[in-house]
């Protein structure tokens, strides 16, 4: 399956000349929701992991679908003041900005596998904000998976040493 066809490109989102990738149509239908779950499954199931840290928000949405799928626990990335409990805290650059993830400081244990999951890879500066969550709370990360990776603004090469995968390469 052709995972593109199923995403939408919003010019000047969230800023001007940015191009947005929408993944709200591939959410929509359940085929292409089903094939981006086994997908990430067949990424994360040899890594065996405790645990999916999902960001938010879309990261949510599929870091759940993963979790479950995979038999492991979630835990929530999410901006800050969002989350109720103490919490640890992680700034990152965007493509576009400064921005900053927290996360509960009891979500991981020492020692637990984590796969971190997002929806999009693009400066690497989210998802290095996450494995530094991740290795703060003792976890290891055993892989990063996305659904879509931007290959010209060269994250992955923040994240090197970590096996990282993506669905779909623009």
């Amino acid at each position: 399956m052709d995972l593109r066809t199923f995403v939408r490109d919003v010019p000047d989102f969230p800023k001007e000349g940015i191009v947005f990738k929408d993944i709200m149509p591939l959410l929509q239908d359940p085929l292409a929701l089903r094939y981006t779950v086994d997908q990430l499954v067949e990424f994360g199931s040899p890594r065996k992991p405790n645990v999916v840290l999902g960001a938010e928000a879309r990261g949510f949405i599929l870091g759940a679908a993963l979790a479950y799928a995979l038999g492991a626990g979630f835990v929530a990335a999410r901006k800050p003041g969002k989350l109720p409990w103490q919490t640890a805290r992680a700034e990152y650059q965007l493509e576009y900005g400064v921005d900053s993830l927290e996360m509960h400081v009891d979500a991981i244990k020492p020692g637990q596998r984590v796969i971190i999951h997002d929806d999009l890879l693009a400066t690497g500066g989210t998802a290095d904000a996450k494995v530094k969550l991740v290795e703060a709370a003792g976890g290891v990360v055993v892989g990063l998976i996305f659904v879509i990776e931007l290959e010209f603004l060269k994250g992955r090469s923040r994240l090197g040493g970590y096996d990282v995968g993506s669905l779909i390469k623009y």
